[in-house]
């Protein structure tokens, strides 16, 4: 592997090539799950690198790992193991950035690097919002990292990440590689590096932009989570409709930019939370909005007692570090901390995950970080949603819950205020981590994380599990959180040392499969999940040698010979 290091430097420079372990621990681990081996980290630092450090490895023979800011949360974005068939190289792209806004800013060019944050904050100053919120949009996610997996987020009225405008290399049938131009924009140039170098320099117009007809985002999602009676889930992974080029990729390709769908900003929000102890009062809620509203809420993100108490016990520092570091320097303290835990795990008798403890003890000196009435609410109902609704939305929905919802035995609603809207926000985020961190605190005591990322069918009234004692008789944490009127919901389950966490997993698979529930949901299947068949006769298709993520969704990391 020297000689290929050798190149990559050539190629980058000595400082973008990674090889000792120390320096590639945090780039080979996933967010929540995974950890395995490879033989470098290259950073390249543009488009044209991106294309030549691709070709070094696909002439060497290297299986071929495609990274951003790692937010995924199957561990589909860093190695699995260290039983891989040839060397493994990770290529990150967290370099290369570039943004475009396009036809007015009603459409973005977003480039590998790019990150949703970055065009947020762009559409900001033309009172546009991207097509994607996602809750790791606070981490660094990437645009193009939630093409490639077709990524759910939280908004109710657009649905998937996905479009069908895209530049990106493949390895084909003969082993070759190829770049594959379905941008979308003309006289870019002929060979790879001409297109790429053209793209980059942003050498076009808007007079050059190529509209046929398709789709720059999931476009009908609006009518399909109004369809109650569906008989398949709104948005999973697993959806042939959502699975084109470089969309649902899950890095079997490597992608080089997109063209993305924008939307008008809201001109007005307002945040209401809602709390009941009987989950068919929500049911009932549900059916009503999707079914007789004209204007859809923003998000509607429910979670259950146990999510919001954990999460205001282990993930305090999350909520605060959003509030007070800033998004834009996160990806930057979690790399800081991965090789910090790494080198300490190292340590004889220091116990593993050393800084999650030390930043719960020491966020124990702040002061309350939830506002009162949350945290009432919280002791009161057993199950919490936040309603997010903007514009025409907000008046129909507070005259819901004022003379429908309100009246109704048994529950109860309040509006937020700008400072609670903020703290429900966040803590609705930093739920995500909680069960990881609980668990790295109680390591001596309980199994692994068993995170299971659901969609149900819009019918299912069983939205709450009534969980057998088979499952709960060593279970010592259960939390649940999602996208209410989604119907996806991520559920996290803790149990006590000893416990077969393989078979846990599978009995409850096997229920969610038996009520026509999809898994994954929005994550993608990464290597927790087995891909459904569409998934891999699709990423087959694109990857005809198992160059790119092999062994994703539990296939072989063998390489295909060419044909």
């Amino acid at each position: 592997m020297a000689h290929i290091a050798e190149i990559f430097k050539d190629i980058v420079g000595d400082g973008n090539v990674l090889t000792k372990d120390v320096e590639t621990a945090y780039y080979r681990s996933g967010y929540r799950y995974g950890f395995g081996g490879a033989a470098a980290v290259v950073f390249p630092s543009n488009l044209v690198e991106q294309w030549r450090v691709l070709q070094a490895a696909v002439d060497a023979g290297c299986a071929i790992i495609m990274q951003a800011t790692k937010t995924g949360l199957t561990g589909g974005s860093s190695p699995s193991g260290f039983d891989y068939d040839r060397d493994v190289v990770i290529i990150n792209t967290s370099h290369v950035r570039g943004l475009r806004l396009l036809k007015g800013g009603t459409q973005a060019l977003a480039f590998p690097g790019t990150t949703l944050f970055e065009l947020g904050q762009e559409l900001k100053r033309i009172d546009r919002v991207p097509h994607s919120v996602l809750g790791s949009t606070s981490i660094g996610a990437t645009v193009i990292g939630g093409v490639a997996n077709n990524a759910g987020g939280a908004l109710c009225k657009r649905g998937s990440s996905y479009t069908e405008f895209a530049l990106y290399a493949r390895v084909n049938r003969e082993g070759k590689l190829e770049l594959i131009d379905h941008l979308g924009i003309r006289n870019l140039g002929e060979t790879p590096e001409e297109i790429l170098h053209s793209l980059e320099s942003g050498d076009f117009s808007d007079s050059d932009l190529i509209d046929d007809g398709r789709s720059a985002s999931d476009v009908d999602y609006v009518n399909r989570i109004r369809n109650l009676e569906s008989t398949v889930p709104n948005r999973y992974n697993a959806d042939p409709r959502r699975l084109y080029e470089a969309s649902g990729s899950a890095g079997k390709v490597a992608c080089f930019a997109v063209r993305v769908d924008t939307y008008p900003a809201p001109r007005e929000k307002q945040v209401f939370i809602l709390g009941t102890n009987d989950p068919q009062h929500f049911v009932k809620m549900r059916r009503h909005i999707l079914s007789t509203f004209e204007h859809l809420p923003e998000m509607c993100e429910y979670m259950n007692r146990s999510t919001f108490s954990i999460a205001e016990k282990y993930a305090k520092d999350v909520a605060l570090s959003i509030k007070y570091i800033g998004t834009d320097r996160l990806p930057k303290a979690y790399a800081l901390k991965a090789k910090v835990e790494y080198l300490l795990n190292k340590i004889p008798l220091l116990p593993k995950y050393l800084p999650d403890i030390f930043l719960y003890y020491a966020c124990k000196l702040f002061p309350q970080h939830l506002p009162r009435r949350l945290r009432e609410f919280r002791d009161a109902y057993e199950h919490l949603l936040i309603l997010i609704t903007a514009d025409e939305a907000i008046d129909e929905a507070r005259s819901y819950l004022e003379e429908d919802w309100g009246k109704t035995d048994g529950v109860g609603f309040f509006e937020c205020t700008e400072q609670e809207q903020e703290a429900a926000l966040l803590h609705r985020f930093s739920a995500a981590g909680a069960g990881i961190r609980y668990q790295n605190l109680h390591q001596r005591t309980t199994e692994e994380v068993l995170a299971l990322d659901v969609a149900l069918l819009s019918s299912d009234p069983e939205w709450v599990e009534e969980l057998p004692e088979e499952l709960t008789r060593d279970m010592v944490l259960d939390l649940s959180y999602g996208h209410y009127l989604c119907h996806v919901f991520h559920n996290i389950y803790v149990f006590r040392k000893g416990t077969d966490l393989d078979r846990m997993k599978t009995l409850m698979l096997q229920r969610l499969e038996s009520r026509g529930a999809k898994f994954p949901a929005e994550h993608n299947v990464g290597h927790l999940y087995e891909a459904e068949q569409v998934v891999k006769d699709f990423h087959q298709g694109l990857d005809p040698t198992n160059t790119f993520n092999p062994g994703i969704g539990k296939t072989s990391k063998s390489r295909q010979s060419p044909s």
